[in-house]
């Protein structure tokens, strides 16, 4: 089964949707005029039941379909990115410093249309849950969802949810049973030494040299503490201190983040770290102080569900486009907080190639639409059968 023809009717209809979208993006929980947009959509279609405010800005939209059954939640992320955008399009963005350069206005405007298609037909039984979410590239909104009880209040029994990829081609589909993201944690380290002349250097306490060592130490983490096989980066990304060539200064900083799969492996990264950091910062005779921060949990799918939309991919984009068995992505994505309320499944729908995520020039391909929106409209006709 190809893209659904009326899908592919009004793609044209869901392309106006996202560059309206994207043109006027917004950031974490503040995405108050996307979700107003949101709603007149789904007024125009007929639902009725919309609850918003969820999360500060977030929306869920119940629509009915014949007869009673258990609830599907299909979920799309509709905040931007504090980037100054450079694509010199005609839809770009009017916020100056804000972009949507993940494609989350395509994933809105993808889930918009299935809300369409599945409000006119209605060819399945129980309810489906439209989840618009605030916050995904921070602040952990699908978390904040799930805190204020999305999943109980709608009865929400299993949730899915779509991310382009610029590194597939348009249509194409990828997952993974299990792990399919990573957890993500960062961390700051804290050097007060005793600053003074560079060309004496015995009269100070060097904070400069104290970083460089424990930068260097903590990537014995990976190579000396941690069994090869498993997955984990530790990333050094900041290193700040000094003001002229010849000041050795008070203080230095460094920073940087840790991705991990396994729950033990994030608490022997904490752990080590600590010991390291105490470690130099005594070797040097400065003060070492590690703040270490935990966000968003690994995005693990669940077997049968994620084998379950592979296959309703496959009905999509034929089984030649799709790979049920990927490699993990070292990325993160809140998303797996709602993964860890329900089961359900992540996949990657291929835009072409493009510029990176997170790219000042990134734009997503209004092509890749009509297969996201056919993928949700048939996984809920899959998934909830009428009779």
């Amino acid at each position: 089964m190809p893209v659904l023809n009326r899908i592919a009717g009004f793609a044209e209809e869901m392309a106006t949707w996202r560059r309206h979208l994207h043109t006027h993006p917004e950031l974490g929980f503040d995405c108050h005029d996307t979700a107003t947009f949101v709603v007149e959509r789904l007024k125009e279609f007929g639902i009725t039941e919309i609850h918003t405010g969820i999360a500060t800005s977030g929306v869920v939209a119940i629509i009915d379909g014949q007869g009673d059954g258990p609830t599907i939640g299909l979920r799309a992320d509709m905040d931007a990115l504090p980037i100054e955008e450079e694509t010199g399009l005609p839809h770009a963005s009017q916020n100056k410093g804000v972009m949507h350069a993940c494609g989350h206005d395509g994933h809105s405007a993808m889930l918009l249309g299935a809300a369409k298609y599945l409000a006119e037909t209605r060819n399945f039984s129980g309810r489906v849950a439209l989840i618009f979410q605030p916050a995904e590239e921070d602040g952990g909104g699908a978390g904040v969802m799930c805190q204020e009880g999305i999943m109980d209040r709608f009865d929400i029994g299993q949730v899915y949810a779509i991310h382009t990829t610029p590194s597939l081609p348009v249509g194409h589909f990828q997952t993974t049973p299990g792990p399919i993201m990573a957890a993500v944690d960062s961390f700051d380290v804290h050097i007060k030494g005793k600053g003074g002349h560079g060309a004496y250097p015995h009269d100070c306490v060097d904070p400069v040299i104290a970083a460089v060592h424990i930068a260097q130490a903590l990537q014995s983490i990976v190579s000396r503490n941690h069994y090869a096989l498993q997955d984990l980066v530790v990333s050094v990304t900041m290193i700040h201190t000094g003001t002229a060539e010849n000041i050795i200064p008070d203080t230095a900083y460094l920073g940087g983040t840790v991705r991990t799969f396994d729950p033990d492996v994030r608490d022997m990264v904490e752990r080590r770290m600590g010991e390291i950091v105490a470690g130099q910062g005594a070797s040097f005779g400065v003060e070492a102080r590690l703040d270490y921060r935990r966000s968003y949990p690994a995005t693990v799918n669940d077997p049968d569900k994620a084998a379950f939309a592979v296959g309703v991919a496959e009905e999509v984009s034929g089984p030649e486009a799709v790979d049920g068995g990927s490699w993990k992505e070292m990325g993160a994505e809140d998303f797996s907080y709602m993964l860890e309320e329900r089961p359900g499944a992540y996949l990657f729908l291929g835009q072409g190639a493009a510029a990176g995520l997170h790219h000042p020039k990134f734009e997503f391909n209004d092509d890749a639409a009509p297969y996201g929106a056919s993928f949700f409209a048939r996984l809920v006709e899959r998934a909830l059968p009428v009779g």
